[in-house]
């Protein structure tokens, strides 16, 4: 079982502690997603994961080892990340793009070989993105970039991706497409993700598990009907909502309030 755990961690950015005595384990073969507002710290958990940020106390572990006392690559070959705006060379292929990936199992002057363009090729083929491969990248829509990123992160053949708002600036059909093709990797590869997200609809629908954090603080976790609720929204985002079933599968639909004095809308029947 390799899983992902924070114990009482505080990240910051000089003298400006922004998380402060944060615990979370992510799971295999589980989805956990991090929610929370502007400024609670999202991001900065990524970082702090990826080693960006170093702990100002507490400790990382992954399968139980301290990421501290892990080397870079070796930190590279454990855990991928898709940042929310991937900023990729404009002239590479697509090609190109993914088998950067392969660069943490690389040596030092060391070719990529026949088995990492299988690789390569294995995790293209799980995200669509094979007929990307001759393609410039200058050619690619917002989404096609997104799902290269996540092929190059498939490539390193990590044990956890983490994912920084992966549907920021992307189409509902992107946003849906992304959200599907990473729960795949999760339930049928066994794969950790770990994802930040602010649309608490798309986070409810999609994660196995949610974090709420708000003003640096763990605020709640659970599955999503335990974390989703209308108290706590208007608590941490200072937001009146209403809070509903999904009509299809029950999960949390979260609703905002009518502007005051709205009328009411009756669909007319045909």
């Amino acid at each position: 079982m390799f899983n992902l755990r924070l114990d009482r961690i505080s990240l910051g950015y000089g003298k400006r502690t922004v998380l402060r005595d944060i615990s979370i384990e992510a799971r295999p073969g589980e989805m956990l997603g991090i929610i929370g507002p502007n400024g609670s710290g999202k991001t900065t958990l990524i970082r702090g994961i990826t080693r960006l940020l170093s702990p100002s106390s507490g400790r990382i572990f992954l399968d139980g080892k301290d990421v501290a006392d892990m080397t870079r690559q070796d930190l590279a070959r454990l855990v991928a990340v898709v940042p929310q705006n991937p900023v990729l060379p404009e002239l590479f292929t697509g090609l190109e793009v993914v088998l950067m990936g392969r660069t943490p199992h690389l040596g030092l002057l060391r070719y990529e070989s026949e088995g990492d363009l299988l690789i390569v090729e294995k995790a293209m083929k799980a995200t669509r993105t094979i007929e990307l491969a001759n393609r410039r990248i200058s050619e690619l829509s917002g989404g096609e970039r997104q799902r290269l990123t996540i092929a190059r992160a498939l490539a390193q053949e990590p044990k956890i991706i983490l994912m920084d708002e992966p549907t920021a600036n992307l189409d509902i059909n992107y946003q849906i497409e992304t959200l599907v093709l990473a729960r795949q990797l999760c339930h049928k590869r066994g794969l950790t993700v770990v994802t930040t997200l602010h649309d608490l609809n798309l986070a409810a629908q999609y994660c196995d598990r949610l974090v709420m954090l708000s003003s640096g603080r763990v605020f709640s976790h659970g599955v999503p009907w335990e974390v989703i609720n209308a108290r706590a929204i208007k608590e941490v985002y200072g937001a009146e909502v209403f809070v509903y079933p999904h009509p299809v599968n029950g999960l949390p639909m979260t609703l905002t309030m009518p502007e005051s004095g709205s009328k009411p809308y009756r669909r007319r029947l045909q």
